[in-house]
């Protein structure tokens, strides 16, 4: 799986997410969302290149929420 595939497609996330009220709600919607639909091996991706990139090309609420629920993600 290519990185720039799902820095694209976890921003879309983002996108959607932004629409909520609640930023601790869309931020834990996020996390729910990549445990039940991004198989391990794509998160564990996502995480390693925050580890090695940062955030900076993610969604703000996307990053919030990689940093935040990390542990939940593995």
């Amino acid at each position: 799986m290519d990185v720039h595939n799902l820095v694209h497609m976890a921003n879309r996330i983002g996108d959607f997410f932004q629409a909520m009220p609640d930023r601790e709600e869309a931020v834990e919607g996020i996390a729910e969302h990549l445990r039940k639909f991004w198989e391990p091996r794509m998160r564990r991706l996502m995480l390693e290149h925050v580890d090695q990139a940062g955030t900076a090309a993610l969604h703000p609420l996307m990053a919030q929420a990689v940093q935040e629920q990390r542990a939940s993600l593995l």
